[in-house]
């Protein structure tokens, strides 16, 4: 790493235990989303670059995966540890390359990943072989896993994919997004400080087009895991194919929030709200539609935009010009449609003359065919949305492509779980029930395949084998 001015160079990859320059000399301007100034030069690898880091995570997987769990657990505290240790560092990069406000780097996108790295050390110490009638039944690490990250969740999905991999056994070669790759730099310092061997975890920034395509692709990775819009997740699926290598993927989401009667109206909308708004609305897995009973919409609409505009000075902004642009476009489609605008709206906020800001948007009555209510806007865009009857609920929130998140609010937790058992998606909070770094995550239909965290995702990163004794 080198500083110029304002402007931070980091012009390598971290391949086989160092550093050292790529093929390729060109880099790639990272620009704050707050200042839309340059505020970084990263490395861009080429396909060359990557057979090398795949190579070198190849020649280190033997002695890695036969590592006792307790030497592995042992680099991975190290690197917890260091990690605790530049935990602020770490939210100011990530405040730097996305524009997260600084309480949400540092709760969000720093403390949730040393949570989940902590949960891990503890469960791979309980994977144990099974016996099954004259079958000894083990678990072995997958090989050399490709961990391609995106750009809203830099450092968590890093974590996500790093962390239980390695402690499984398997070696990795990450690629970071192209326009947020500062926190993953700052992650690989602290660990090879943290003593970990010759490549068993390597770096290699670059665009998708070129890193992603060249990992996906290659015969010598065993396992690919990505994040990232459902449009890549399919190339990434595509690419593997050939070499039939095992895809994990966690992708877009078009998540509903059902309001039911009985439940606190004013308190689901403004949860929900403030769910769909987090992260500046760049969440997979945010509620960014609003389903409530006819008869209340209205008070649901007022709801929510009183709940937006008090979130509005608040919000960071979108990650780079091309993301505004997109939620922009959005806005206005849903204007064209015909929904009511009943707070935010297009342009930056009128006290903002820079930067990529979104004020906080929600559109009433919605109809569920509308672009706005299918489409993953990955912004600050809420819409509303009525319904009949339970059944017409539930079938509206299923009526999506997508399947990942969702929120069912009730009069009481039984009937909550009920409807929640109806929905088509990987995870549903009930009446606000807590985040769960223990409890797996991922989606149905085009949200992915494969579940992160704790005990599932452990095994994602697990083959299965069978001894008839």
């Amino acid at each position: 790493m080198s500083e110029s001015s304002s402007v931070t160079t980091w012009d390598r990859m971290y391949v086989d235990g160092r550093w050292q320059h790529p093929s390729d000399p060109a880099l790639i301007e990272v620009v704050h989303p707050c200042s839309e100034e340059v505020v970084a030069l990263v490395a861009s690898c080429a396909a060359v670059d990557v057979d090398v880091a795949v190579q070198a995570a190849r020649r280190a997987f033997p002695d890695w995966s036969d590592a006792p769990v307790a030497t592995r657990q042992g680099r991975l505290r190290r690197l917890l540890e260091g990690m605790r240790a530049q935990a602020d560092e770490l939210a100011s990069l990530v405040e730097l390359e996305i524009g997260a406000p600084w309480p949400l780097a540092r709760s969000e996108h720093v403390d949730t990943p040393l949570a989940m790295l902590e949960d891990c050390l503890e469960l791979v110490g309980q994977c144990h072989d099974e016996r099954i009638g004259n079958s000894l039944v083990v678990r072995e690490p997958v090989g050399v896993v490709a961990a391609i990250t995106p750009w809203n969740y830099p450092l968590y999905q890093l974590v996500a994919k790093v962390a239980p991999a390695l402690a499984v056994g398997c070696t990795v070669v990450a690629k970071p997004a192209e326009i947020a790759p500062l926190s993953t730099y700052r992650f690989t310092e602290i660990l090879h400080e943290a003593g970990f061997p010759a490549g068993v975890f390597n770096l290699v920034p670059g665009s998708g087009s070129v890193v992603g395509e060249a990992l996906s692709a290659h015969p010598d990775v065993d396992m690919v895991s990505f994040t990232g819009s459902t449009a890549a997740g399919a190339r990434v699926s595509a690419a593997a194919a050939p070499s039939v290598k095992r895809v994990a993927l966690e992708l877009g989401g078009k998540s509903a929030s059902v309001v039911l009667e009985g439940s606190d109206l004013d308190a689901a909308v403004t949860a929900t709200v403030q769910n769909c708004m987090s992260n500046s609305g760049q969440s997979c897995s945010a509620w960014t539609r609003l389903l409530v009973p006819r008869a209340e919409h209205a008070r649901a609409a007022q709801v929510a935009a009183a709940a937006a505009r008090e979130l509005s000075d608040g919000l960071g902004p979108v990650a780079s010009r091309a993301q505004f642009d997109s939620v922009q476009s959005y806005i206005a489609a849903g204007i064209d449609e015909g929904a009511q605008l009943v707070a935010g709206g297009l342009g930056r906020p009128a006290h903002l003359s820079s930067g990529y800001y979104v004020p906080a948007t929600v559109f009433a009555q919605v109809d569920p065919s509308m672009r706005i209510a299918r489409e993953e806007i990955f912004g600050p865009v809420l819409v509303v949305i009525s319904y009949d009857d339970v059944d017409d609920a539930v079938r509206i929130a299923n009526d999506s492509p997508y399947g990942l998140h969702g929120a069912v609010w009730a009069g009481t937790e039984e009937h909550g779980v009920a409807v929640a058992r109806r929905l088509r998606t990987g995870q549903v909070d009930v009446n606000g029930g807590q985040f769960n770094v223990s409890a797996p995550f991922g989606g149905y239909k085009k949200s992915g395949n494969g579940r992160e965290l704790g005990r599932f995702g452990l095994e994602e990163f697990l083959e299965t084998k069978a001894i008839q004794l």
